[in-house]
């Protein structure tokens, strides 16, 4: 399962609100090579089929179903100054390096 903080939470809330026809947050992961990944987040107004769809706190998040695994007990931070952030901690221990492209 995807883990949100609360900053990250309270700022795709914002996002939504400011986009009101774009309710459901669809994070995608692309690898870069054999040793990252790039991750996005957008808005979209609703989640495809192939699509495993996920609720946590009110908000829709949609991640393709082949990726689910891979995002299993991954957390998605957002800092002022850095942005939307995510930590897999399976990265962590191998030393990946996953940058997010917001």
């Amino acid at each position: 399962m995807l883990n949100l903080t609360w900053t990250a939470i309270e700022r795709l809330r914002r996002l939504i609100e400011e986009h009101p026809e774009d309710q459901v947050v669809r994070i995608t992961l692309r690898d870069v090579d054999a040793q990252r990944l790039s991750l996005s987040i957008t808005l979209e107004s609703v989640a495809q089929e192939e699509d495993e769809v996920q609720h946590i706190e009110g908000l829709t998040i949609a991640l393709e179903r082949a990726s689910v695994h891979r995002t299993n007990g991954m957390t998605v931070d957002f800092q002022a100054e850095k942005g939307f952030t995510f930590v897999h901690p399976q990265a962590n221990e191998l030393g990946l390096i996953m940058p997010s492209s917001n």
